[in-house]
Formats: C-alpha cells, sequence, structure tokens
C-alpha cells in the first residue's frame, strides 16, 4: 500500500481512471431487483433501511402519543378502555426507547462513519446485514403483537411483579422481553461494527485527534453500548425465564429479589439516555462548524467531555429508584454524580456557544434546529438537577413533571438535532437539497408545539397528577391544563408532519444537490452524493481535523488497492498508519437466513422454551453457510 501524498486528479489518464471506476462499480455494486434486496452488504443501503424504518416507527409512535392526549384531553372520557390504553402507553414507550431513538443514532452511524473516516464499507458487513433484518422483526413482532391485542401493557419498563408470572398473565410481557432480545441483539452487532471500523479503517493520517467529532461520539455510544445493553439483555432473558421455566429470579418467596430487576434495567437505562444523547452531540458539532466556517472551540474539552460523559453514565441509575428505600449513604452518591453529569454536558454548550460566537453564522435549516435543541435541552437538563435531589424527586416520583422532563431531555436533546441533521446530510444521501421553506416551518412548528405540549406537563406534576393514569376525576382540576397540552401536541404533529413531507417531495423532486452544497470539511463530502458503491475511487489521505477546509484543492490520495476484488484499507489505532489491506466480503443472502431462523427460535421461546432447543438448529445451520470457505480469500473473510 502506497499512503504517500498524491494531489487530487492522479497522473493516470482518463482512460485508465475511467477503467478504475468501472472495475470498482462492478466488483463493490449490489444486483438489481429482490436479490440484491436481501443479500446486499452495502452500509449505505442499509443505512437508508434502518433510518427509513426507525421514522416509520417514529410516526407510528406519535400517532399513538397523539391517542393517549385525546383520552386525557377530558376527565373521565372513555375514549379508550383501561386495557388499551395499557397496552398503547406501552406500545408507545417501547416503540420510541427500543424502536427509533437508539437504532436511528445507530443508523445515521451505519450510514456516515465509514464515509467519515474514508474506508469503503463498514467491518463486518454481513453482521451490519443481519442486524437489520433482526432490529426489522423485533419491530414487527411488537406491532403486529399490538394489532391482535396481545400487546405488551407492563409499561416500557416492565417492572415485576407487574410483570412477573402472578400478574403479567397471557403472553403480553413475554413479547416485551424477546422484543428487547431482538433490539438489542441488533443494537450490539451495530456497536461492535463502528468500533472496528472507527479504530482499524480510519483513512491514512486520520490520527485520533484528527477524527470528526460526530465519529468521535459514535465511537464513546458504541462503547457504551456494548457495556450497558448486555444487562437489559440478561434482565429480559431471567425474566421470561421466570414465566416460562418457573425459575424465580425476581420473586422473594423463593429468595429472589424484585429491585434486582429495576437495578438490571435502570443500569442499562440510564446510559441509554447518553446512547441517544450522545449523537446528537456529534451532529451539533458538525452543523456548528459547518455554517459558522470554523472549527468546533476545544476540540480537546469536547472528546474529553464526551468520554467524561460515557463513564458517568454508569454511575446515575439508581437515581430512578431513590423512592424503594435504598440506604441514605447509597442514595447521596448517586445524587451527587447525577449532579455531576451535568459538567461535561456544560462544558460542550460552553464551546458550541464559542463557536457560534467567534463564528459568522449562516442561519441555515439545520443550525435553526440547533437552536432549538439548546433552549429545549437546557430547560430538560435543569429540571434532571432538580428530580436527581432525593426530598424533590420523592415528591415528584412517577408524576407529570418526570414525564416532561425526560421529553425535554430526549426529544430536545436528541430529536431536534437529529431532525437538523437528516436536513443536513439529505444532500448526502439523496443528492437532493430539502425544501428551505418547508424546513423552516418545520423548526417553527416542532419548537412552539413541543413546548407547548410538554411545558405545562411539569405544572401538572407539580400539582400532583401522577402517570400511567387512563383518566382522572373532574374535581382534581387538571381538565383545563390537560386540554390545552392535548391541543398543543396536535400542532407538534404538524411540525413532524411538515417534515416528513419535505423529505418525501425533496427525494423526489428537490433541487440536485452537487457534491458539497454547505461547503462542509469533513470527508464525506469528498465524494460523490449520493455515494458510488465503492464510497471513494482512491483513498483520501487526511492532513488535518478539517481536509476540505485545509486541502481542498489537492486532497491527497493513497493508491494500493486492488480494483478486481473488494478491498480495504486496514490502519494502525492511534495514528492511521497504513498497516495491511482486509478482503470486504461480498453479498450474501445468508445473514438473512440467519436473521430468520433467529426470529423463528426467539418467537417461539415465547410459546414454548423447547424452541430455544431446536430452534438453534436452522440457526446453527444458517451460520455454517454463512462462512463456509468458497474458495477464495475475499469469501472466507
Amino acid at each position: 500500500m502506497n499512503a504517500d501524498a498524491q494531489p487530487r486528479g492522479p497522473r493516470d489518464t482518463h482512460l485508465e481512471e475511467a477503467a478504475r471506476t468501472q472495475a470498482l462499480e462492478q466488483v463493490w455494486r449490489t444486483p438489481a431487483g429482490l436479490r440484491g434486496f436481501f443479500t446486499t452488504v452495502d452500509h449505505k443501503i442499509i443505512g437508508r433501511r434502518y433510518i427509513v424504518t426507525a421514522f416509520v416507527f417514529l410516526a407510528l409512535g406519535g400517532i399513538l402519543g397523539l391517542l393517549m392526549r385525546l383520552q386525557l384531553a377530558r376527565p373521565e372520557a372513555r375514549i379508550l378502555d383501561p386495557d388499551l390504553y395499557n397496552q398503547i402507553f406501552t406500545v408507545h414507550g417501547t416503540n420510541m426507547m427500543f424502536l427509533f431513538a437508539v437504532p436511528v443514532m445507530e443508523a445515521m452511524a451505519v450510514y456516515l462513519v465509514p464515509l467519515m473516516v474514508g474506508t469503503r464499507n463498514i467491518a463486518f458487513p454481513r453482521l451490519n446485514a443481519f442486524s437489520y433484518w433482526i432490529y426489522l422483526a423485533g419491530g414487527l413482532l411488537l406491532w403486529i403483537s399490538f394489532v391482535l391485542d396481545m400487546g405488551p401493557d407492563v409499561g416500557w419498563f416492565a417492572y415485576v411483579p407487574l410483570a412477573g408470572p402472578q400478574y403479567g398473565t397471557g403472553k403480553r410481557a413475554d413479547i416485551w422481553a424477546q422484543m428487547v432480545t431482538f433490539t438489542e441483539l441488533s443494537a450490539l452487532a451495530v456497536a461492535v461494527e463502528i468500533v472496528v471500523t472507527v479504530l482499524k479503517q480510519r483513512a491514512p493520517g486520520m490520527s485520533l485527534d484528527r477524527m470528526p467529532l460526530f465519529v468521535w461520539t459514535m465511537l464513546v455510544t458504541s462503547f457504551v453500548i456494548i457495556m450497558a445493553m448486555p444487562a437489559v439483555m440478561v434482565a429480559s432473558t431471567a425474566l421470561i425465564l421466570d414465566r416460562l421455566v418457573g425459575t424465580h429470579f425476581f420473586n422473594p418467596a423463593e429468595g429472589g429479589d424484585v429491585l434486582l430487576w429495576q437495578h438490571l434495567f435502570w443500569f442499562f437505562g440510564h446510559p441509554e439516555v447518553y446512547i441517544i444523547f450522545l449523537p446528537a452531540v456529534g451532529m451539533i458539532s458538525t452543523i456548528i462548524a459547518t455554517f459558522t466556517r470554523r472549527p468546533v472551540f476545544g476540540y480537546a474539552p469536547m472528546v474529553l467531555a464526551l468520554i467524561a460523559t460515557g463513564l458517568f453514565a454508569f454511575g446515575l441509575w439508581v437515581h430512578h429508584m431513590f423512592t424503594t428505600g435504598l440506604p441514605r449513604v447509597a442514595e447521596s452518591f448517586f445524587t451527587a454524580s447525577s449532579m455531576a453529569i451535568a459538567v461535561p454536558s456544560g462544558i460542550q454548550i460552553f464551546c458550541w456557544i464559542a463557536t457560534l460566537w467567534y463564528g459568522r453564522p449562516i442561519f441555515r435549516t439545520p443550525l435553526l434546529y440547533v437552536l432549538a435543541f439548546f433552549f429545549t435541552f437546557i430547560i430538560g437538563g435543569m429540571t434532571g438537577v432538580m428530580v436527581a435531589s432525593v426530598p424533590l424527586d420523592t415528591q415528584l416520583h412517577d408524576t407529570y413533571f418526570v414525564v416532561a422532563h425526560f421529553h425535554y431531555v430526549l426529544i430536545g436533546g436528541a430529536v431536534f438535532p437529529l431532525l437538523g441533521a437528516v436536513h443536513y446530510w439529505f444532500p448526502k444521501i439523496t443528492g437532493r437539497m430539502m425544501s428551505e421553506r418547508l424546513g423552516r416551518w418545520s423548526v417553527v412548528l416542532t419548537f412552539i408545539g413541543f413546548n407547548l405540549t410538554f411545558f405545562p406537563m411539569h405544572l401538572l406534576g407539580l400539582q400532583g397528577m401522577t402517570r400511567r393514569i387512563y383518566t382522572y376525576q373532574a374535581d382534581m382540576g387538571w381538565g383545563g391544563l390537560n386540554l390545552f397540552v392535548s391541543l398543543s401536541a396536535l400542532v407538534l404533529a404538524a411540525g413532524f408532519l411538515v417534515f416528513f413531507v419535505n423529505m418525501e417531495r425533496s427525494a423526489r423532486r428537490g433541487q440536485p444537490a452537487g457534491d458539497n452544497p454547505w461547503g462542509a470539511p469533513t470527508l464525506e463530502w469528498a465524494t460523490a452524493s449520493p455515494p458510488p458503491p465503492y464510497n471513494f475511487a482512491m483513498i483520501p489521505v487526511v492532513r488535518s481535523a478539517h481536509p476540505l477546509w485545509d486541502d481542498a484543492e489537492t486532497l491527497p490520495v493513497a493508491s494500493g488497492l486492488r480494483t478486481d476484488r473488494r478491498e480495504l484499507l486496514v490502519t494502525r489505532v492511534t495514528d492511521a498508519r497504513p498497516e495491511a489491506r482486509e478482503s470486504s466480503p461480498r453479498n450474501s443472502i445468508w445473514p438473512f437466513w440467519a436473521a430468520v431462523a433467529t426470529t423463528v427460535m426467539l418467537i417461539g421461546s415465547i410459546f414454548s422454551p423447547w424452541a430455544v432447543v431446536w430452534g438453534a438448529v436452522p440457526v446453527t445451520i444458517a451460520l455454517v453457510f454463512w462462512f463456509w470457505p468458497r474458495g477464495t480469500p475475499e469469501d472466507e473473510s
């Protein structure tokens, strides 16, 4: 591998350049039709599928949210019966947390990270394809069960003993537990792919201190996923064993402990907040840098704050359990750690403000979403410090104050940046620009609708309105505010509707974007929009943290990768010096069949534990064919 700097526009003749491009196109392309649909391992195709599927789940979850607001708009309403309401609020929360918030952030990384680090495909591309099919299967399991009146009804947290065999009759809690297994298996697979891609497939010269901040956020997020998500998989497996096999992990009468569930669940559940938020930090940093035309102020403090947030995230889970009678010393420790995590978040916000202050902001739609984020996330952070205090949390626990808080953190802290990021990277994904006029309308409607919907919930919580109730009496005095909240939710829904219409119209007939319409500094904009199947005809060489600003006309490239087979460049972890050339697997149908076999096994286990034994046979067969050597080094990788 020759990674010496060569000027853009290599010395090859145009004929040689065209021959190289044609050869790469032939080797890396995805076949047309159903064959390509089920066999592709192109990270861009799979990333687009992830993004579209996650936004479909967002729309479905939003509809459920509107149904809940319709029921709560007036006291003693009978639009929904208690059983259906329990299913709706459980599926709404489960859908938003497990099927939208985490997957959509990983979906953006699946598409963008290989482009941003200058490689031709994600690490373990067949595992990437498998992860999508498993994610889709878990989502279908949840929604089909809901349509069949078998939807989970124990909350997105599935507390025992409510979800245990004594009270959780039927198969609803089992469906919830196995749906978690699907989605966490998918998330863990993507996290491993991102870690390996970032650490071993960066373009030559892209040392750790030259990595884009979005790549840093996804690296930290992936490590948090790898450390946190096994906890909830263990918890859901123990739950289904209690229900189907007769174990007693959560049965106090037989030596179990109901609080064990909360410890396992929230050990995952609070890091999950940062699994959702940290990618948004990278999106915000990227957008601010591009639209202020200057690097983000304080690169090193930003990276250290990201790492600190990932570490602190594992020391907060007990603040969800302050009312369970834990020792006071433990409560004091977790109160302190819950407040301390505000420090790295504050560092990030001050770095962004400094960048905006010293830059020359161009107020396009992506930056407007970032400004909306500032207002909403700061309110969510302030109320987070409040509920981290034991005396206040004791009074506000399980009230609508908490509902308002976590929506401010999750929607304000993650969804607003995500919408801005979709608007920002839409030209790269589709080759077309989103409408600026519709984009501004979407910002205004979602910002106003969100704050009018969720800020009054703080007041409802202070007035004592509890969560998870399907109706309330008129003499409680909550009717007026609830009606206002429900009407405001329609404004919020209109904002999302405008956003979806903008996406759909722009994808079909939006203005052609060009390769780098925003004048951005990172490598994903160094290739065509949308990118070719091989991403880069020649692997770029990085000489600064902002290669398209510092080497705009003479971006160096590396030569030496073969064009007659799929080949990647492997580089060193720290300084990204070239180490080796690595074959990248071709398209394969076996990740799909492995996902089908795993799906049948997991769904069968809802009804009989023997399904795990017999279901392991087709899973093993699919894996054998998946990894079976085909006679060439490429197919064996």
